[in-house]
């Protein structure tokens, strides 16, 4: 059984800018976000993306408090669905989510799950698209990644 997977606007950002959305489908089969993140990503969607509604209101408002909008829409909803998991690469998020005990990977974690299930043979080639934007991440753990995957 898959998970029920939740994201955030900048994953569905950084996936869309290194043309490889459609990995999150092979990888998920489908994700769920909130009509405040459809907005933020700023395009139409594609079907195997489900909108839902966070029902409580001012759970997300509180949450605005402490990250964005779309971010606290999307840990909203994650605290709403049982047993989902959080798709999100922001730091104060992350650790907001950690925080609530809410399950979350992120950009470098879905391309391991992609390699593991063999939708692509190395991430090398993923990592280097995405240093092409603004993502920001340590050596380090690029480094960690490529070693988790026999890459180096």
């Amino acid at each position: 059984m898959r998970s029920i997977v939740i994201s955030d606007t900048s994953s569905l950002i950084l996936f869309d800018k290194i043309a490889e959305l459609e990995l999150l489908n092979k990888v998920y089969n489908s994700i769920i976000t909130t009509p405040q993140i459809a907005a933020e990503f700023g395009k139409s969607l594609p079907d195997w993306i489900l909108i839902m509604e966070v029902k409580d209101k001012k759970y997300q408002e509180f949450l605005e408090t402490q990250v964005d909008w779309g971010e606290a829409s999307a840990i909203a909803l994650a605290k709403e669905i049982p047993d989902s998991i959080l798709l999100l690469d922001d730091l104060k998020a992350r650790k907001l989510a950690k925080k609530l005990n809410i399950k979350f990977t992120g950009t470098l974690g879905v391309f391991h799950k992609a390699k593991q299930a063999g939708y692509v043979d190395r991430i090398k080639p993923l990592i280097d698209k995405l240093l092409l934007t603004n993502f920001r991440i340590s050596e380090d753990i690029i480094n960690e990644i490529l070693r988790i995957n026999n890459e180096i």
